[in-house]
């Protein structure tokens, strides 16, 4: 999964991984674990997050299971961490981005986000606007990975459908 905070990402994992019988390791949850275990905030957490996620999702591949990373995977470093873990394990990869073309939506559904994460404030729309300006285009070796877009404006049960007719390929 790749998109902005308050895309609909973390929805629409769980709904596929439910219906694919796919594991989803979430990103924020882990970082708001390394937290609560007393690293400082100014600590690279995010990056840490990552690298976990990558550990969990690794053992998942290797026991034979699909696996759903669900996190906003921004920039190029990110992307390629699982490419790599995808080419490790000989994993088929599929990216879905999820955008929300509707600002208006998208503010509000940020501000009625609660994720109940202990150590992790919930985002605010500035969060989501400093977000854009870090999300890299898919360029690069990005670009050659197989990706679909979703719109979450789009009715939920299309994007699902859409997400796992993609992911069948």
């Amino acid at each position: 999964m790749a998109g902005l905070p308050g895309s609909g990402k973390s929805t629409i994992a769980e709904i596929i991984g439910a219906r694919i019988g796919a594991t989803v390791v979430s990103v924020d949850p882990i970082e708001s674990a390394i937290l609560s275990a007393g690293i400082d905030a100014d600590q690279p957490t995010g990056l840490a997050a990552y690298l976990v996620a990558e550990a969990i999702a690794e053992s998942v591949l290797v026991a034979g299971r699909s696996v759903i990373i669900d996190a906003v995977n921004a920039v190029e470093p990110a992307r390629m961490q699982w490419r790599d873990l995808a080419a490790r394990t000989e994993a088929v990869l599929r990216v879905i981005e999820v955008v929300c073309s509707d600002e208006e939506l998208h503010r509000e559904r940020l501000a009625k986000r609660v994720r109940n994460l202990p150590h992790v404030e919930e985002l605010t729309w500035r969060a989501v606007e400093q977000s854009v300006e870090g999300y890299e285009s898919w360029t690069g070796h990005s670009a050659a990975m197989p990706r679909v877009t979703v719109d979450s404006v789009q009715s939920l049960g299309s994007n699902v459908d859409a997400a796992v007719a993609f992911i069948h390929g």
